[in-house]
């Protein structure tokens, strides 16, 4: 079963909910790669935020980088400004387990000690497992245990919900 969502809709209601918490030329944005850049990307012009977009790739700061190694498509993250004292947005797709998140401000915090971090994300599934709670998700939801759910882009940006068929017993 495919469930799927208008990413556009979606967006709109992230902008509109950071608006009034957003300083368009103090406040800093970081995507996290792939979908988190996707969704920053289109974030970061609705708002006219004036600083550079910041893009991380955690994965050698990953809890589990010595058990899988390391990914093929490494990207080197770039943090074009001053993070000390700074506002970040941090953006992801989607919120899991809460360890890309938790991995994501480790590195923020090589880079400086910023004044604050928001978490914004596209879509919140539940089933933390560590203390990591969005600030903005556009979408909230309980998704079950196997199922997935993929951004699919960059152009056009497309949410998707899979689910795997039951196996009989």
């Amino acid at each position: 079963m495919n469930a799927d969502w208008d990413v556009t809709t979606l967006l709109e209601g992230m902008v509109r909910d950071l608006r009034p918490r957003v300083d368009p030329e103090q406040t800093a944005m970081i995507g996290i790669f792939t979908g988190g850049v996707w969704i920053a990307q289109a974030l970061h012009r609705a708002l006219g935020l004036k600083t550079a977009l910041g893009q991380l790739d955690i994965s050698f700061y990953r809890d589990d980088f010595s058990q899988i190694g390391l990914h093929p498509q490494v990207r080197a993250s770039d943090i074009p400004f001053a993070v000390d004292g700074r506002s970040i947005i941090l953006v992801d797709d989607v919120l899991y387990t809460g360890r890309t998140i938790r991995a994501a401000m480790n590195e923020i915090f090589d880079y400086g000690r910023p004044a604050n971090i928001l978490l914004a994300v596209l879509v919140d599934r539940g089933g933390h497992e560590v203390p990591v709670a969005a600030d903005i998700a556009a979408l909230r939801l309980n998704a079950a245990a196997g199922g997935q759910i993929k951004l699919r882009g960059p152009d056009p940006l497309r949410l998707e919900l899979l689910t795997s068929p039951r196996t009989a017993s």
